[in-house]
């Protein structure tokens, strides 16, 4: 009867005794969960998140799939230059310096987002008054200011952003009225003074709609190569929808890849209610259809050699940051995570495209 006792006391202390955290220092109730595989284990490549700095630090399931998942990072909007720069004399580095840290600690890349672009201009700027050596000197200031601030920590940058319209011509910015048509080669030049080992890229949408934009965007990019302008990748922002035929998709990231540079699938997206339908709602075949194009996509870029695979990189993390849903005010559920940040259909046909 008393080894009976002895044994049930002692199954029992077995039972309730607390492993200490390594960490820590703290007991846990139990073992210890094996830490969770992502993308970033399973990718030859780097794969990568544009990141909103105020959900990176509120919302504790963003921040772990962030942290889970990629292992390359692009601000959203905190390196734009309206953020970064919002008055001629003013600069703003908390929200970008914040995912600098941030990617310091999880050992994760910082691609620059983006240094000249039409779009997120202060008021300061669309209202300058100044010559063309005024200008000039503006946008050269504001891209030296910014690339040396974050030299060596910053390993890419978006030098220019979407300099053609969807017809090919090359689009009418304020940058264009002002400085001419060749603004682009002399802030590639800037951005290479102000850090020589940073990789720097144009990056532009609508390579996988056909020949007449995708044809623009490489005669530019072979253009400033064979100029010797430093110029190191082309990014497809790819933010595509379920009616894109998968051969477009191939042969926009295949061309890319023919110039020789780097390439980057910079800002993807697969929306899935391309014809904005009211009350549409996310079925499994939806899921399957997303599926099956992330998984397209994947494939066609890890086909490419692999010195020129710089990385794929989703626009935000989950359907619920998507900024889809603003623009077209209607339902949709674009990225490899749902509202909650669980892993979708669209997630598995990247990891089935990885192996």
């Amino acid at each position: 009867m008393k080894t009976q006792l002895f044994l049930s006391m002692l199954s029992l202390g077995l039972l309730t005794y607390c492993i200490p955290n390594q960490q820590t220092g703290e007991d846990n109730p139990g073992p210890t969960t094996p830490a969770v595989t992502g993308l970033k284990q399973l990718a030859p490549f780097p794969m990568g998140a544009a990141v909103n700095v105020s959900l990176l630090k509120t919302r504790p399931a963003y921040e772990q799939t962030v942290a889970t998942e990629y292992n390359s990072l692009t601000a959203e909007n905190a390196m734009k230059f309206a953020s970064l720069h919002p008055a001629q004399t003013t600069y703003t580095w908390s929200d970008a310096d914040y995912i600098v840290t941030y990617a310091q600690q999880h050992n994760a890349r910082v691609h620059g987002h983006t240094l000249v672009w039409y779009k997120s201009l202060p008021s300061w700027v669309t209202g300058f008054q100044g010559d063309s050596a005024a200008w000039e000197n503006l946008m050269k200031t504001h891209i030296q200011t910014v690339v040396t601030h974050f030299k060596g920590k910053v390993a890419s940058w978006d030098v220019v952003n979407e300099a053609f319209e969807d017809n090919g011509t090359l689009r009418n910015s304020v940058w264009r009225q002002h400085l001419g048509p060749d603004f682009i080669a002399r802030a590639f030049q800037y951005a290479h003074e102000a850090d020589p080992a940073a990789l720097l890229f144009y990056n532009d949408y609508g390579h996988e709609w056909g020949p007449t934009k995708r044809t623009a965007i490489l005669n530019l990019v072979n253009g400033l190569k064979s100029r010797g302008i430093p110029i190191h990748g082309i990014g497809l922002q790819m933010h595509t929808n379920s009616n894109r035929a998968d051969s477009n998709l191939a042969t926009a990231i295949n061309t890319a890849a023919q110039t020789g540079l780097k390439v980057h699938i910079a800002e993807l997206d697969i929306a899935m209610n391309p014809d904005k339908t009211a009350g549409l709602a996310f079925t499994p075949a939806i899921a399957a259809a997303q599926k099956a194009k992330y998984k397209a996509i994947v494939q066609a870029f890890k086909a490419l050699p692999a010195a020129q695979r710089f990385g794929i990189t989703t626009w935000n993390v989950g359907d619920a940051d998507t900024w889809i849903r603003g623009s077209c005010s209607c339902s949709d559920w674009p990225l490899p995570f749902d509202d909650n940040y669980q892993r979708k259909p669209a997630y598995d046909g990247i990891v089935e495209a990885l192996q």
